[in-house]
């Protein structure tokens, strides 16, 4: 931890430095880019990266994104919604998605990482997050408490072999190889994929580079989407990747737990989710991805369980330019018997989504991009709204459409 006087000595005379990874970061979502490290890791390129450097050999990283859509939804929805698209959720008006400080700071091998956010984003980050009701003597917890933390982790490098990282605290989820910053995704909109699994994790995690390419880590959460857990048992992960930089990232994770509510009707069934992608660039110019996730959960009322897959292609025709398209099918299994069903997990009981999305990237500056996208979402029930939404007895709004076509253009900017 750096102390107050070398952090106010390291604020004065911040300068540009290099795009290093924090440990703190590793095994988080890598975004869509091959380069990355060996050790998964979400970029930290939104760092920009001002560092200074002390007598004790102590460094201070900032750095920051904004992103700046417009969205024109064809549904023309009346409550301006567009729906179950995770951050890109606002027709027709110009809004601020997302914008975000960062701060990095390490002294030998321990490091503390602290991600501030703020926008549209961090509204639906926190959607499933627990709230846990307080007393006279302790403040409830729910989302309006963590939604301006996107991370907060300390890390620390032992010295043994070629480095056991140690980290602890909230991150990024590791699962899929999607990120939060836009600056990293080959789209603007994230896929269905993205946006059903978890988002965030708290707990601890073990991470050792068994090769120069090829790591492992060992995680403990308290669970899906939970900051402070709707259970008492706690959910562990493994997962395993193999990096050649700019060329080859192969992950694979297994994430199990028990993510249904104390006095759930399903039981206290364990969750088994099994995640794993192939990020490929062929030529200096391509680069294909394919990601594949499912899982299942034995309950009450049988065996409840997903599948969903998503494939991506990106060209790189110019300096100033990419081309990207993307793809992805989700589908969901709840489980019934004589005693009834299961809540549905994902899509308010649609038994599928998928959508299609094409992306236009041009960046006039190495740290601007400016984005046009074109999305078209179909689901098996109706999820999505269209014209005039009217309310149901309980206030809330009711879908009325299968489909939805949105066409999006924003702009990122980042140092």
């Amino acid at each position: 931890m750096l102390r107050l006087a070398i952090m106010l000595a390291a604020l004065a005379s911040v300068r540009a430095g290099a795009n290093e990874p924090s440990p703190a970061d590793a095994g988080t979502r890598i975004g869509l880019g091959l380069e990355q490290p060996a050790v998964p890791s979400e970029p930290i390129a939104n760092l920009a990266e001002g560092s200074t450097r002390t007598a004790s050999q102590a460094t201070l990283k900032l750095g920051g994104y904004v992103e700046i859509p417009y969205q024109w939804n064809f549904n023309q929805p009346s409550n301006f919604i567009t729906n179950y698209r995770g951050f890109d959720n606002r027709h027709n008006m110009l809004t601020v998605e997302n914008a975000v400080l960062d701060a990095l700071g390490t002294s030998g091998p321990v490091s503390a990482h602290l991600v501030l956010q703020f926008g549209h984003a961090p509204e639906t980050y926190y959607l499933a997050e627990p709230v846990s009701m307080g007393t006279a003597a302790s403040g409830t917890t729910g989302p309006s408490v963590w939604k301006f933390l996107q991370q907060a982790n300390l890390a620390y490098v032992a010295p043994l072999g070629r480095g056991l990282t140690f980290d602890t605290g909230l991150f990024l989820s590791p699962i899929g190889p999607e990120g939060l910053a836009i600056k990293d995704q080959w789209n603007w909109s994230r896929s269905d994929l993205f946006f059903g699994l978890p988002f965030y994790h708290a707990g601890v995690r073990a991470t050792y580079p068994l090769t120069e390419r090829l790591s492992a880590s060992l995680q403990l959460y308290n669970g899906w989407n939970s900051v402070v857990d709707n259970n008492p048992e706690l959910s562990p992960a493994v997962q395993v990747t193999y990096n050649v930089a700019d060329h080859l990232t192969v992950n694979a994770l297994y994430f199990g737990g028990v993510e249904r509510n104390v006095g759930a009707p399903e039981g206290r069934p364990w969750r088994h989710l099994f995640d794993g992608y192939v990020m490929i660039a062929p030529l200096p110019w391509l680069s294909l991805l394919a990601h594949a996730d499912a899982g299942f959960e034995p309950n009450h009322f049988g065996t409840s369980g997903w599948a969903a897959g998503a494939l991506y292609f990106r060209v790189h025709p110019a300096d100033w330019c990419y081309l990207a398209a993307r793809g992805d099918y989700f589908r969901e299994f709840v489980a019934s018997n004589e005693l009834g069903s299961a809540a549905p997990i994902f899509w308010a009981g649609s038994r599928w989504i998928a959508s299609g999305t094409v992306t236009a990237d041009f960046r006039p500056h190495d740290n601007l991009s400016v984005r046009l996208e074109l999305r078209h979402d179909q689901a098996e029930k109706e999820l999505f709204f269209s014209g005039q939404v009217h309310l149901g007895p309980d206030g809330v709004a009711l879908p009325s459409a299968r489909t939805q076509d949105t066409l999006t253009v924003g702009a990122v900017a980042w140092f």
